[in-house]
């Protein structure tokens, strides 16, 4: 498939919200804010309401989503925003509340439970969407998928459609300095994990392949850098501009086995969704090189660090083994080490693998995926 789909506006820079304006000025008339508790007493929150104050634009805010976004929350904004008159909604803060944005838009004009659309496309008109990241990982404001917790099934549903893309999407570096280390760590890991998977996934084209390399040599280099000097401008410049291709990227080619298994110890242990992904990243793809040897030693050669004398099967081991030693440099923790009970996880791996082939995301990649698969690499994990 050939198909490439963007944002119809992407504003990216530094302190370059002002920039929105004229656009936000088309979306309607009342927008519904969609956010956290932290954000919404923040300093971004109070720039974003002087700019829509500006354009006379009126407001409503919504700031139900604490954590990762579950069917609850949904339901509620869902409601929120029905009784608000508000005809356009602006979702802001981390992955969460741009997914939850998109959710919200999706079920404020479809009937029955959220629950009925996962793995369905979502199609028809929805409320006009505005994204505005806080964190550099999630890539959600230029993707078309939406990822929310069946709090019944504990799993994690992906919804989907090209109109869930926002159509105006607000890159702004400066929103996310006041990031944790931690944050930092995992959304930055995240958009490691999208720009890998993408560039080897089933469905990878030029386009993205162009996106995704560009995405990779950008983090190796610059997320080490924002993790150990938050205030670092140029890294915090070059880590939200790799964020967005990552998301571009996932958007047009998938990710692949690292998400379907990360998204069921996001479910079950709560592990934040960037972090669960750093914790897999090294033994997914370590089963999946051998179906994409070429492709995963360009990176190593991209990074800088391979040498063109290595063959492809130790280049594909040594941008494999690098990406472990960035988690390392990020202090993620192992399972373990996390907290996770052993013998819980164990009880659970079953569960697990059915979940992660169920999801889809396997299979995308490039070499067959099966649950005993799967149940294999959970198994390793917890070593």
């Amino acid at each position: 498939m050939s198909h490439f789909a963007i944002p119809s506006h992407i504003i990216s820079g530094t302190d370059v919200l002002s920039e929105s304006a004229p656009y936000k000025a088309t979306m309607g008339n009342k927008a519904f804010i969609v956010t956290g508790k932290h954000v919404a007493v923040s300093a971004m929150m109070a720039e974003l309401l002087n700019l829509l104050d500006k354009i006379k634009i009126s407001y409503e805010i919504f700031n139900g989503i604490t954590g990762e976004p579950t069917d609850k929350m949904i339901e509620l904004g869902v409601k929120r925003y029905k009784s608000s008159s508000c005809d356009f909604i602006i979702g802001i803060g981390g992955g969460s509340p741009l997914d939850s944005a998109k959710a919200i838009a999706a079920m404020s004009v479809n009937s029955g439970k959220i629950s009925n659309y996962n793995g369905v496309e979502i199609t028809g008109t929805i409320p006009p969407l505005v994204a505005i990241p806080t964190t550099a990982g999630t890539g959600s404001e230029a993707t078309k998928f939406t990822v929310i917790t069946d709090s019944e099934k504990n799993i994690k549903m992906l919804l989907k459609g090209d109109v869930l893309i926002p159509q105006l999407a607000i890159v702004d570096s400066s929103f996310t300095v006041s990031s944790p280390k931690s944050v930092t760590a995992a959304t930055g890991l995240d958009a490691l994990t999208h720009a890998v998977e993408a560039y080897t996934s089933k469905k990878a084209i030029p386009l993205t392949d162009t996106f995704a390399v560009s995405a990779v040599k950008r983090i190796m280099k610059y997320l080490p850098i924002a993790y150990s000097e938050p205030e670092n401008e140029q890294a915090r410049q070059q880590m939200s501009l790799a964020a967005l291709e990552a998301g571009i990227c996932i958007n047009n080619s998938s990710v692949t086995i690292v998400h379907g298994m990360s998204r069921p110890i996001g479910a079950l242990f709560h592990v934040p969704h960037g972090m669960s992904n750093a914790m897999l990243i090294k033994e997914c793809l370590s089963f999946a090189k051998s179906g994409a040897y070429e492709k995963f030693a360009n990176l190593r050669y991209e990074t800088g660090v391979a040498d063109k004398t290595d063959s492809i099967e130790t280049a594909a081991d040594k941008f494999i083994d690098s990406l472990q030693t960035i988690c390392d440099i990020c202090e993620i923790p192992t399972l373990k080490e996390y907290g996770i009970d052993r013998e819980e996880y164990y009880s659970l791996i079953d569960k697990m693998s059915q979940d992660a082939v169920a999801s889809g995301s396997p299979g995308n990649t490039v070499k067959a995926v099966t649950v005993d698969d799967c149940r294999q690499i959970y198994k390793k994990l917890y070593k």
